[in-house]
């Protein structure tokens, strides 16, 4: 490409970007524009590419990071609906969204039913974990443990449990949706206790404590985990009804309703009629 004072705005993105600049061709292009229409120095200007492409860097990083996390979509927090539930310690939400909790290596414990916002709320404290500079992990309970059971060798179980031991804050969402077996809650003793005061814990459960012996039937560690986990642990309850079936039902009502159908006259009235 040959260089020219009169290139056209699409040309110089093009020239930019084939130098190995990594901002995207609408930065620039508008970069260019802006600096065209405030009459930027070429100073200014190079300090506004050299702020574009450290911004766009970090949220490659970012969307790679979260990748890695598997922390999946998700509604921000911004769009929570706070009169949607019957009971919920919006203190408490604000509170841990601040991340303190991570920085003292205690956990947290999101109890409701079906439908409430628990992952929600847990994905939300993952990606502002991962903006925050921390490593995360997201997965439910039961692709954790069928990710650790399918280790054939104790060093490559061993190699594995560092997926879950190791993040900075680790996500482990739905218990008591689907019944475990004792080894697997021999597992879930293990990852507690190798991350107990050290490193923070999110779970998300319908279930009581008293109810965790359902999930892992026949398991004698069940009460240590529990009583590891909830040592230095912050406990948010939802009351409220499913936003899924909420959503459902707003959608069914606006619907538009078909017409009646209009009867057929009987045949003796047709009859008088003519």
């Amino acid at each position: 490409m040959t260089w020219s004072l009169m290139m056209p705005n699409d040309d110089v993105a093009e020239l930019v970007r084939s130098l190995g600049v990594r901002v995207s061709r609408e930065a620039l292009l508008a970069l260019i524009a802006h600096a065209t229409t405030a009459r930027l120095s070429p100073v200014q200007t190079f300090e506004e590419l050299a702020a574009i492409a450290h911004r766009e860097r970090a949220e490659r990083n970012l969307a790679a990071r979260a990748k890695a996390a598997t922390i999946g979509t998700f509604k921000p927090l911004e769009r929570f609906d706070w009169n949607h539930p019957r009971t919920i310690q919006r203190e408490l939400v604000e509170e841990l969204m601040t991340l303190d909790f991570v920085a003292k290596g205690h956990n947290v414990l999101l109890r409701g039913p079906s439908g409430v916002g628990k992952t929600m709320l847990a994905q939300n404290l993952g990606m502002l974990a991962l903006q925050r500079g921390h490593t995360v992990r997201f997965t439910t309970l039961s692709a954790a443990l069928a990710d650790l059971l399918k280790q054939e060798s104790l060093p490559a179980l061993e190699r594995r449990l560092r997926k879950y031991t190791a993040p900075s804050l680790l996500i482990l969402d739905e218990i008591g949706y689907l019944p475990c077996s004792r080894q697997s809650a021999d597992l879930l003793y293990n990852i507690i206790s190798r991350r107990h005061e050290s490193r923070s814990l999110v779970l998300t459960t319908n279930l009581p404590f008293k109810q965790w012996s359902t999930v892992f039937p026949g398991a004698a560690c069940v009460s240590a985990l529990i009583d590891r986990f909830v040592q230095h642990c912050h406990i948010l309850d939802i009351d409220a009804d499913s936003w899924r079936q909420k959503e459902s039902l707003a959608m069914s009502e606006a619907r538009p309703k078909p017409r009646p159908e209009t009867a057929e006259p009987s045949a003796p009235a047709a009859a008088k009629k003519r």
